[in-house]
């Protein structure tokens, strides 16, 4: 090493995510220079120091699947995120509406389905507090839209409308729409006030903001479009794209042919955009377009993954009631085996939703059939979710070089869970959610997200449900379906070079060595001594990307 080091980081543990400890971190132009004794060695009279003060320095957190810019826009709308009950929905809603006599639209996001009876809203809960406006309120999982009867009748959604291909309008008892819209926002897409390029450049930054406080240093945002990319650049030329930030954009089964001209565009743009900040000297992270996102299926909570076997009777959502429905499909097998194998070949990385057991295996399939068609490259296809995974499937994960990312924090049986989703599916399949423990074992590269906001952005929440599968209350006491359980380094692991796998970006991130990049997290306590449920509510107290701080101090 030349010189003395800029930044050097002591006073704590250093987890590396190789297997090792050290005490000390030196860091020089952007990369770790030095560990342990060396790095120590390596402090110049102008070297800035940094005292862990007993807690942890780690590899910086990495999402692989979050919506930074839809979650931080969505808190400039009505924000119903942890809403208590519905009473307290409805006075967030007229709350809101009172507050801005103008709006054309009175717009929230992230109810809790789990309050309302079967996960469906009814437009009259709505009309009592805002009658004259039309409501549209997305569910924390954004696969429902609780809707009042103005939106509705905006709209032009009667009893004689029928479902859009993929999705369903929940009727009540005479056949008229109850007020809940499933996998439909197509309905509303052309009547609901889109966002400008101001909200959502602001809206980005809010999201980066919450993402570096929680320690995040790069993310993938998992269902962007190229109209969306001015804001993106926007942020990113003003030096304020604080992490790295890979796009992918959403493949949609009626247009993706035409579309796949403007995702090669909007790729090269971003690009052309790196190249030009680069030249300039503009701060920030990378800015990259290099996904296609698929949803194969919906949700379980309401009815809407794609089942194997017919939901419980009874105990559908919305056209499951019947009990004898598989769920929504949102790509016929040969469709998505067509359309994923095009996007591969224009060299995107493929990314599916994918909630079901049959949407998983459908993944896979496909995954297989596109890379005998198209031969061997660099691939990371990802199965994003991996809820309800059939016992035949998790090898697969292995044998086919599938990354498997999972959001930690829905593996407990929160209400969602117990109300809403163990119900539709029954107790034998209920034993296949989140199966990370399994995976890992069955050789799986396993990744970790958060699909924040439809649930907390905070790894270290994640992190503390992956290690106990418990709730914050401590149920069960041995852990919700505890062979899934994972160990801490796994967990750390998962959120860090496993993500970092899932992105590319293995050989230069997640893990802290000599000649890796400084992207760096740090704790206020030391990780090893807090007790597993006590993981989420340790604090962030520095965040780094590149050796740059952007959190903390």
């Amino acid at each position: 090493m030349a010189g003395p080091a800029e930044l050097l980081l002591r006073g704590g543990r250093v987890w590396t995510g190789i297997g090792t400890t050290s005490d000390a971190v030196a860091v020089t132009a952007g990369d770790v220079v030095a560990l342990g004794s060396d790095a120590v060695a390596a402090r110049g009279p102008r070297t800035e120091v940094v005292d862990l003060a007993g807690g942890t320095l780690l590899p910086g957190f990495r999402d692989g699947h979050l919506h930074p810019l839809a979650g931080g826009a969505e808190t400039l709308d009505c924000d119903l995120v942890d809403s208590d009950d519905v009473a307290d929905v409805l006075a967030r809603v007229e709350r809101h509406a009172t507050s801005d006599p103008t709006a054309p639209w009175i717009i929230g996001w992230g109810y809790p389905p789990e309050l309302l009876p079967g996960g469906v809203g009814r437009a009259e809960l709505l009309d009592a507090v805002v009658p004259d406006r039309p409501v549209a309120l997305w569910s924390s999982d954004h696969h429902m839209i609780w809707c009042n009867s103005r939106a509705l009748e905006v709209a032009g959604i009667t009893a004689a409308t029928p479902d859009p291909p993929r999705g369903t309008i929940v009727r009540d008892e005479v056949g008229a729409p109850a007020g809940t819209l499933l996998e439909a926002d197509e309905l509303l897409a052309d009547h609901v006030p889109a966002r400008d390029v101001d909200t959502a450049a602001r809206g980005l930054q809010v999201g980066l903001a919450r993402m570096v406080r929680a320690g995040l240093v790069a993310g993938l945002d998992a269902w962007t479009t190229p109209a969306q990319l001015p804001a993106y650049e926007r942020v990113a030329d003003a030096g304020l794209l604080t992490v790295d930030l890979d796009l992918a954009f959403k493949v949609e089964p009626d247009s993706w042919r035409e579309d796949l001209a403007a995702f090669v565009d909007a790729r090269a743009a971003t690009l052309a955009g790196r190249e030009r900040r680069r030249v300039d000297g503009v701060p920030g992270g990378r800015l990259t377009a290099s996904v296609a996102k698929f949803f194969v299926d919906g949700v379980l909570e309401a009815g809407t993954g794609l089942l194997r076997e017919p939901y419980e009777p009874g105990r559908g959502g919305g056209s499951c009631d019947h009990g004898a429905d598989h769920g929504i499909a949102n790509w016929e097998a040969a469709a998505l085996v067509e359309a994923a194998t095009a996007l591969d070949a224009a060299g995107f990385q493929l990314h599916c939703h994918a909630i079901g057991d049959a949407a998983i295996g459908r993944a896979l399939d496909a995954f297989a059939q596109v890379a005998a068609r198209n031969g061997p490259r660099d691939r990371r296809p990802t199965v994003a979710h991996t809820h309800l995974v059939h016992p035949a499937d998790v090898p697969r994960f292995a044998a086919l070089g599938v990354v498997a990312n999972l959001q930690p924090l829905w593996a407990q049986p929160n209400r969602i869970v117990t109300e809403l989703t163990d119900p539709r599916i029954g107790p034998r399949r209920s034993r296949w959610q989140y199966p990370i423990g399994s995976l890992l074992r069955a050789g799986a590269n396993v990744s970790f997200g958060s699909d924040w906001p439809v649930s907390s952005h905070e790894p270290l929440a994640g992190i503390a449900v992956a290690v106990t599968r418990q709730t914050a209350d401590g149920r069960p006491p041995d852990g919700w379906l505890p062979d899934e359980r994972i160990g801490l380094d796994a967990a750390l692991t998962a959120y860090t070079a496993g993500t970092a796998h899932q992105m590319g970006d293995e050989a230069r991130a997640g893990t802290i060595e000599v000649g890796r990049r400084a992207d760096l997290v740090a704790t206020a306590q030391d990780l090893a001594e807090v007790a597993p449920r006590g993981l989420g509510d340790v604090e962030v107290t520095g965040t780094w990307l590149a050796g740059r701080r952007v959190h903390g101090g």
